[in-house]
């Protein structure tokens, strides 16, 4: 894993993104020599800023191919999916070149050459995705790993990098504190005794990962030592846990680990900054959507009795309560027979301008006072409030570390996961919401700012 803007990413994937955006750009060179001959082509590409049109295509490519999720874990492996996000990456390409090019001609590759190289792109991601995924899958290019621990973290992280090939880890072994498991799947494992020094060298291991929940007296500390001076990579299950996955393993969580790890603690200079930019972009984000703001106002007015905006108390940084504006969704007196309650799919309660207003996000406009005056930042966890806060407290560990911090329009866990309306929802939020916490930095609040406007435009996620 590869470490960018405090979030991890797997090393073969970016690879791959690198890969591609480079062969974008040489089938648009070779496009170039193939319409206009190599000696004019040199001189285009070196006189008519024809690498610099190359690159903006490049970048468009790359742009539209993360867009449409051909770099997530879940379609990597998928042939068909891959197949048909592609198809639309061509199309979506084209259109916004076209578009480009009347705003801005002198861009213009030339039509031949695009077409050509279009077509040469078509060929070359498909045919390299295939030959990428062979690789990938080959047991022989894996990294071997031996898992030292079970339940509950050990059998995540097993589940988690089997169906992951493109983390590059291959588990040979798990053993736990006096039973070992050999094997790569559920059905090959068979209770055995077994010793952690005996299982790595017959397994060829070059990492283990410790997943124990109880260390005290069950780490076998020398041969750990032994395997680290040979060679064998040694790490922490917890850290590795949250380097694949983007999140915090609250089940497995220890007191010393939240108080001697690197992260979950912020610099004045970083408040001082993040609050000086979410000021200026608050500033900057009203007055682009003060046009909007009377045509949404009269769409709710005329279509349902009631005010405009909505307030709603919710619980901010410390636990303190202020109350959160929104663009009213809901038909008045929603919650007046079944009390608070969250969005449910399809709720009857909203109306049909809510859910546009919903799904576009526009109902969070007001929100943009609420960071003007110091309630909210644009990223962190969301508020959630205090009628559920009272009771999540006492229903999840650490659930209050959230609000170490302002919370947010969007944040990690709105753009890593979907609606959440269950407990088991908010668990897993939670999970992003202390990575978060743990990493906060403007790298990362950058991050999420550029793949929230992916999940805008995509419509995902909204109730």
């Amino acid at each position: 894993m590869i470490r960018i803007l405090h979030a991890y990413f797997p090393s073969r994937t970016l690879f791959l993104g690198i890969s591609e955006a480079c062969l974008v750009a040489l089938a648009f060179v070779a496009a170039t020599v193939v319409r206009l001959g190599k000696t004019d082509a040199s001189v285009m590409l070196s006189y008519e800023q024809g690498f610099l049109k190359i690159l903006i295509l490049s970048a468009a490519f790359s742009l539209c191919m993360y867009y449409f999720d051909l770099y997530d874990s879940s379609i990597l492996s998928n042939r068909r999916e891959v197949l048909t996000r592609l198809v639309q990456v061509l199309g979506t390409v084209s259109i916004a070149v076209a578009c480009l090019y009347y705003v801005y001609p002198p861009l213009e590759l030339g039509r031949g050459i695009f077409l050509i190289g279009l077509a040469m792109v078509a060929v070359i991601l498909m045919l390299w995705r295939r030959l990428f995924l062979a690789i990938n899958n080959l047991p022989q290019f894996a990294e071997r790993v031996v898992i030292f621990g079970g339940a509950p973290l050990g059998r995540v992280l097993f589940d988690e990098l089997r169906s992951r090939p493109e983390l590059g880890l291959r588990i040979v072994g798990q053993i736990s504190e006096d039973v070992a498991q050999i094997g790569e799947s559920p059905s090959d494992i068979g209770p055995a005794r077994g010793d952690l020094t005996r299982l790595v060298e017959s397994e060829r291991a070059s990492r283990v990962i410790l997943a124990m929940g109880d260390r005290r007296g069950k780490m076998p500390v020398e041969q750990l030592l032994a395997m680290k001076s040979n060679g064998v990579m040694i790490q922490d299950g917890t850290e590795v846990y949250e380097a694949i996955t983007g999140k915090v393993p609250i089940e497995s969580l220890r007191l010393e680990w939240l108080l001697f790890s690197r992260g979950f603690r912020v610099s004045k200079a970083l408040l001082i900054c993040t609050r000086s930019i979410c000021i200026l972009v608050a500033v900057l984000g009203l007055l682009l959507c003060l046009p909007l703001i009377p045509l949404i106002a009269f769409a709710i007015w005329l279509t349902s009795p009631g005010p405009v905006f909505y307030r709603q108390p919710r619980v901010g940084r410390n636990g303190i309560l202020f109350d959160c504006y929104k663009f009213r969704t809901m038909c008045p007196d929603a919650e007046a027979d079944t009390g608070p309650t969250w969005a449910a799919d399809s709720d009857p309660r909203i109306t049909s301008v809510g859910k546009f207003l919903r799904r576009a996000r526009l109902d969070e406009i007001p929100q943009l006072w609420n960071v003007l005056k110091g309630d909210m930042s644009l990223i962190g966890p969301r508020p959630e409030r205090p009628e559920f806060v009272q009771w999540l407290d006492n229903e999840i560990p650490y659930y209050r570390l959230r609000h170490t911090v302002r919370p947010g329009i969007t944040g990690w866990a709105q753009i890593r996961y979907r609606y959440g309306n269950s407990i088991e929802d908010v668990k897993e939020k939670l999970r992003y919401d202390l990575f978060y916490v743990k990493n906060m930095s403007p790298g990362l609040d950058l991050l999420i700012l550029f793949h929230t406007v992916k999940i805008i435009l995509l419509g995902r996620g909204a109730k």
